[in-house]
């Protein structure tokens, strides 16, 4: 099961780096339409939008599963190891609520953003703001394993310690920065 879940996310991953290659090639090319031949794609301008929204969205679930969002690790790493898990269980709750209200508020504007089209492409705006429907369901999931992990007592002092930042090297602290 974990060879699948590595290969789905090989796969976000690969999306996100076509993702920002199209983007930006769509800009560059719209750039040299317009300065060089005083013309322009009016297609790009819009789709280079909607691919850094599915950028950005797609880009933070995979960020979460790696640990990648801000964390307060200077409070957490005061706590003993108790209060460290006490710590993770609360944040991962906390992501549930609001992972799932930014589900459910996609599902609110399902409707609206159906009957809306797109101005140069005519594509159906849910297809470019229902990506919050992954984004919700992608950081509810990943933080239902993490607390069931939690709770069962399956998570390594590695993961602890990596939630108080303890275990990163200088080049991962200098990211940081």
């Amino acid at each position: 099961m974990t060879k699948i879940i590595d290969l789905f996310y090989r796969v976000l991953e690969i999306l996100l780096i076509l993702l920002l290659t199209g983007m930006a090639l769509m800009v560059f090319g719209n750039v040299v339409l317009r300065y060089g031949f005083n013309s322009g794609l009016t297609v790009s301008d819009e789709m280079s939008r909607y691919f850094f929204v599915w950028l950005t969205f797609i880009g933070a679930v995979v960020a979460f599963r790696e640990h990648g969002h801000l964390g307060v690790e200077t409070l957490v790493a005061l706590f003993g190891r108790r209060g460290r898990i006490i710590c993770m269980i609360l944040s991962n709750l906390t992501i549930i609520l609001c992972s799932a209200i930014f589900f459910w508020g996609t599902w609110m504007q399902l409707p609206i953003n159906s009957s809306m089209v797109a101005p140069v492409t005519g594509l159906s705006m849910a297809w470019v703001y229902g990506i919050g429907f992954f984004t919700g369901a992608g950081c509810v999931l990943i933080s239902l394993e993490r607390l069931f992990r939690l709770v069962t007592g399956r998570v390594t002092e590695d993961e602890i310690a990596a939630f108080a930042g303890e275990n990163m090297t200088i080049e991962q602290m200098a990211e940081r920065t």
